[in-house]
């Protein structure tokens, strides 16, 4: 048989543990995310900003889309003149660090589109961490020409 001490404790145990377990806010976050409508394409682009809000290095293993068949964070390069994307997965955000991915930079590949897009249309992404972890993202379509 339990006493009124040993309940009262248990109590104050439990109650004590729920009000320190606060979740922790998303270490990785992201703002401003739009895709560049591409009329008569299966493929656009995709483009955000990351911010590493936590102490240590987190990694973005891979992304994927409902709306498309196959998407990947690539990086334009210009070489001897000519442009050309990079694979960049994975992709490392420092702790404090904030990445940029702008037109003629970083941006995320979006391949095999289910159907095409259409300006003020949200598009949901989702970011793969390394350990399991993932952040979803929703993206506004604009219109081709108005970055």
């Amino acid at each position: 048989m339990q006493t009124p001490l040993t309940l009262a404790t248990v109590c104050l145990v439990l109650f004590g543990c729920g009000a320190g377990a606060h979740a922790q806010p998303p270490a990785l976050s992201a703002q401003d995310a739009w895709i560049r409508a591409t009329p008569g394409s299966d493929v656009a682009a995709a483009y955000l900003t990351l911010h590493n809000g936590g102490t240590q290095t987190l990694v973005v293993v891979g992304v994927r889309s409902p709306r498309a068949e196959m998407a990947m964070i690539h990086e334009t390069q210009v070489v001897n003149g000519q442009a050309r994307m990079e694979p960049r997965e994975p992709l490392s955000v420092r702790a404090g660090e904030t990445l940029r991915f702008a037109p003629g930079g970083l941006h995320i590949m979006l391949h095999g589109l289910t159907k095409a897009l259409a300006p003020g249309e949200q598009v949901p992404l989702v970011l793969l961490l390394k350990g399991g972890a993932s952040l979803a993202v929703t993206a506004r379509v604009r219109a081709l020409g108005s970055d």
